[in-house]
């Protein structure tokens, strides 16, 4: 599921794919993509994408050879399967269901080249294949898009039916002087408070939704941060931008007092000025947490309004492990009615616009069954329009850094709703770290 983080930029971006050779003799069964390989046009195009991926490991393991005090790498490697049913028709599409797969490749990079410079660089690379690209062509340009200031995102090969996407969102070097820090490049802007809606999250917003991508999006900007004691920092934030629509400037300062984190910030971002707050503690053992943003036009022609977005949560576990969450979410811009208009592949959030309903409801449960066997259940639900989201999920550990889960995302409601429109989705995942 793709979704456009940019906290302000509200143009869609035109599809921008690279155009290569087609297969001309490939079968597609369900999900299963088969190659001929007696076409030398298949044979080098599926051999370029493997290379991708066995190149991973040998640099891992290259790199890891070297002093493990100055280089530090390491990665993960997963395949995701992927059976999709809509519930409006997508144009041009004449079945009632989509199937896909993923093998995703992630590789971190960091060098501590001295005691005070430190560079980093990551990336993800995800061979995509089935009836999702083949008989839905428009999703290759959903998943081809950085919304960053360096386009750092590239589809190294692609086919009818499948393709070979690579995704720098990591790319930063950090300056650290005693109390001092300072930070340029792609970099996660961690300002959100909340595990599930975060209007704080004004650099680089998440969705829930993207279980995929843990690692969460980044931002191309510079931080420039001051710790003022133990428990106290003052941070600056600059995020690059082609105009002033597209950048944002913001200082934050955080402190604790009464056994809470308490944090205020404030700046422009985009077409808005914005201030708020967030603060976390708990209360008699459950974990107390909330955010507070407001947005307020920089420009009175700008088409822009003013919005009030706030989130509140609590969680708790039982000495039996059993944990409890839930979550409230108020946006003074939604609406009280139907709030359907976002698409399941692409949805276009912002800090300032993180439903398109003026309150929404959170919970979920979980709860350990073995060490190695897990469940979870969640659910978000629209008071106003009726329409919910239920999403279990079990995970069993299959060995040292092998995991297997299964999920589903589960969307019901009338038409035109917020999630009524969306479908259902269920995944199988087996991921290996290294």
């Amino acid at each position: 599921m793709k979704n456009k983080y940019s906290s302000h930029n509200q143009s869609r971006h035109p599809e921008k794919y690279s155009t290569y050779p087609t297969l001309t003799e490939q079968q597609v069964k369900g999900n299963q993509l088969q190659f001929n390989l007696k076409n030398p046009e298949d044979n080098r195009l599926a051999c370029k994408a493997l290379r991708v991926i066995l190149s991973s490991f040998l640099v891992i393991i290259t790199l890891n050879s070297f002093s493990q005090d100055k280089l530090a790498a390491n990665g993960y490697i997963k395949f995701l399967s992927m059976y999709y049913h809509p519930e409006v028709e997508i144009p041009g599409i004449d079945m009632n269901h989509l199937a896909a797969s993923f093998i995703h490749n992630r590789l971190n990079f960091k060098w501590y080249a001295s005691n005070s410079l430190t560079f980093a660089l990551e990336a993800r690379n995800r061979v995509i294949f089935g009836q999702l690209v083949k008989d839905y062509p428009g999703y290759k340009s959903t998943v081809d898009i950085d919304d960053g200031f360096f386009d750092l995102a590239a589809t190294v090969v692609s086919t009818d039916s499948w393709f070979l996407h690579t995704f720098i969102d990591r790319a930063w070097v950090e300056y650290t002087k005693g109390n001092f820090q300072a930070r340029f490049g792609r970099q996660r802007i961690n300002w959100g408070i909340n595990l599930v809606w975060n209007p704080n999250d004004i650099f680089n917003t998440f969705s829930y939704f993207d279980f995929d991508y843990e690692e969460r999006p980044g931002t191309d900007a510079l931080k420039l941060q001051y710790y003022t004691g133990m428990t106290s920092s003052a941070e600056l934030v600059y995020k690059l931008g082609k105009d002033m629509d597209e950048m944002a400037l913001a200082a934050m300062y955080r402190f604790s007092h009464w056994g809470y984190d308490f944090q205020f910030f404030g700046g422009w971002v985009g077409l808005d000025y914005v201030a708020g707050a967030g603060w976390a503690g708990d209360i008699k053992g459950a974990g107390f947490r909330g955010e507070v943003s407001y947005f307020t036009p920089r420009n009175d022609n700008s088409g822009s309004q003013e919005a009030l977005v706030a989130s509140t949560s609590a969680d708790y576990t039982f000495k039996s492990s059993l944990y409890l969450h839930g979550g409230i979410l108020f946006n003074s811009t939604g609406t009280t009615g139907n709030a359907g208009g976002r698409s399941f592949f692409e949805q276009d959030i912002s800090a300032k616009m993180l439903s398109l309903a003026k309150y929404s409801l959170f919970g979920q449960v979980s709860f350990p069954f073995t060490p190695l066997f897990s469940g979870n259940f969640s659910g978000m639900f629209n008071p106003s329009d009726k329409s919910y989201y239920v999403g279990p999920a079990l995970t069993y550990s299959l060995g040292d850094n092998l995991e297997l889960m299964l999920t589903g995302q589960l969307f019901f409601g009338d038409p035109e709703t917020e999630f009524g429109d969306y479908g259902q989705a269920i995944y199988g995942r087996l991921k290996w770290a290294f």
